[in-house]
């Protein structure tokens, strides 16, 4: 009985994120149908579990007239679940959170301490939420960034508020000119 490798998991998972992440339906359709084709290349299939954000990836076989009946599967352990709530592996999050770091010394060298406040609550949100760099985030999770995570987290001061629009561009401009390899 085949097993999904671990770099397909990895890339449905990726692609199950950005469909969820897409603003364009078109696009998040274009997603899912990559991720879809990429699982049936190995012979299993994908569901969102949305109680706990989990991306299920279980073999064709458990299927009959359409329906898995947990009590024919043999092997559940075939199924591979990625959690889409939170970042990747732990490889990744190191990664994220050096060039995060990164980024906020040079937004912080640079600019004054509101912006330098921004950043670091936007690192924290990315790194905690995404385990990605700051400079990867989606339109989408920078909505969530500023109307969610920053109000209720950041605790912001009225000028980082005044200014957050300005930090997340600094950010980017600084993102841009630093290297992955002093991360």
């Amino acid at each position: 009985m085949p097993e999904l490798p671990a770099d397909a998991a990895a890339e449905a998972q990726r692609l199950t994120r950005l469909a969820r992440d897409a603003t364009d339906p078109a696009a998040a359709d274009a997603y899912r149908d990559r991720r879809d084709e990429l699982l049936a290349d190995h012979g299993f299939l994908a569901r969102v579990r949305d109680a706990d954000a989990t991306l299920v990836c279980y073999p064709t076989d458990w299927l009959t007239d359409g329906t898995v009946h947990p009590g024919d599967i043999d092997d559940p352990d075939r199924a591979v679940e990625r959690s889409l709530a939170g970042g990747g592996e732990q490889g990744d999050y190191e990664h994220a959170a050096a060039r995060n770091a990164a980024i906020v010394d040079r937004v912080a060298a640079a600019h004054d301490d509101v912006h330098a406040q921004n950043a670091a609550a936007f690192a924290a949100f990315m790194n905690n939420h995404y385990a990605r760099p700051m400079d990867t985030a989606t339109d989408a999770e920078r909505t969530r960034f500023r109307e969610e995570f920053f109000p209720r987290n950041a605790w912001p001061s009225a000028d980082q508020r005044a200014a957050i629009e300005a930090s997340l561009a600094i950010i980017d401009d600084i993102a841009a000119t630093t290297d992955e390899d002093t991360a």
